[in-house]
């Protein structure tokens, strides 16, 4: 199936009806709408990063049938302003701030090295050769001596970005997800059992 063919299957569904009803508190309206209405701005990263980052996102989790596609790369570039990370780091990674520069440098690096060109510019093919190159290891550009490049897209790219769109109510919505569950809780936890106020599924 190709990208413009994607359907949700759960056509119609709108997380975002459950606004005023029992299933979200005031604190819950609170930060989902910071989420939809306080996007950040960039902070961190510089301009060209930003702009690798922008193309790789778009790459990662295509939303060709989006009018305004969830932002991903202003939620990063905040984490990465304020150095909110995990609190670990993987053997062989620099910390979190330096890791991101480095990787987002060094795919810009490997765009030129195998296309001849920046990573945002080039066409969307070539950006999905150079992110399979990165996910496999098999890489050409010196910048990735600094820095392994199969567990910077892995678990901190590819983890990031998947992160940070789900947890916007859009993907929400796409995917038949409630929001969260405070106050109202989900009972129905057993497979191929949902609570009366959960999205349904359309087998069509």
């Amino acid at each position: 199936m190709s990208e413009e063919d994607f359907r949700s299957p759960y056509p119609g569904y709108d997380v975002l009806e459950k606004w005023r009803t029992p299933s979200w508190n005031d604190q819950t309206r609170r930060v989902v709408a910071r989420r939809l209405n306080a996007v950040p701005q960039r902070r961190f990263l510089t301009a060209e990063q930003w702009e690798t980052l922008e193309a790789a996102c778009a790459r990662l989790i295509p939303q060709p049938d989006r009018a305004e596609p969830v932002p991903v790369a202003p939620w990063i570039d905040r984490k990465l302003a304020e150095n909110d990370g995990p609190g670990y780091r993987y053997e062989g990674m620099p910390p979190m701030r330096e890791a991101w520069r480095r990787g987002l440098d060094a795919l810009e690096a490997e765009a030129r090295a195998q296309f001849g060109g920046g990573f945002a510019d080039l066409a969307p093919q070539y950006q999905d050769e150079v992110l399979r190159a990165i996910q496999s290891g098999e890489v050409k550009a010196e910048a990735w001596r600094e820095l392994p490049a199969k567990r910077f897209f892995t678990d901190l790219l590819l983890k990031e970005v998947a992160a940070v769109y789900y947890a916007h109510p859009a993907a929400w919505s796409e995917i038949g997800f409630g929001g969260p569950a405070s106050p109202r809780g989900y009972v129905r936890m057993g497979f191929d059992r949902r609570d009366g106020w959960e999205a349904e599924l359309d087998d069509g």
